[in-house]
C-alpha cells in the first residue's frame, strides 16, 4: 500500500539508469524501496549486486528526513560502475531537493 501511495502522490525524476519517486511521509525518518526487476537482469546475483550498491549509496548520502523514496533500476545500470550510479542517485536527489543543505559549496576544507 505504501508503494501504491508513493506512485499516486509522489513526484519523480528519471535518468537512463534510474527513476526516483519520492513523497513526504510525515515521519522523522526517510524510507527507501528498491525495484530491480527481472527485466533488468534475469540473474539474481546481478539484481542483488545493484540493490547492495543502491543501499550503500543512500546510506552515505546526506538525504533529508521525512520522505518515502523508491529507486527503480533500468537495464543500463548493469554496465555502470559504483561511482557513476552514485553520481546519478545524488543528481536525482538534488533535482528533487532531497539533499540536506550544507554550509560548504563542494570546495575543499580549510
Amino acid at each position: 500500500s505504501d508503494f501504491l501511495a508513493l506512485r499516486q502522490r509522489g513526484i519523480s525524476r528519471a535518468h537512463p539508469l534510474l527513476v526516483l519517486r519520492a513523497a513526504p511521509n510525515a515521519r522523522d525518518q526517510t524510507r527507501f524501496g528498491f525495484v530491480i526487476s527481472k527485466r533488468v537482469s534475469a540473474k539474481a546475483v546481478d539484481r542483488n549486486r545493484i540493490r547492495r550498491r543502491l543501499r550503500e549509496i543512500v546510506r552515505r548520502a546526506p538525504i533529508r528526513q521525512g520522505w518515502d523514496q523508491l529507486l527503480i533500476a533500468r537495464k543500463p545500470i548493469l554496465e555502470a560502475d559504483f561511482q557513476t550510479i552514485r553520481d546519478v542517485v545524488l543528481d536525482l536527489e538534488r533535482r528533487l531537493n532531497l539533499l540536506e543543505k550544507s554550509d560548504d559549496s563542494g570546495k575543499g576544507g580549510e
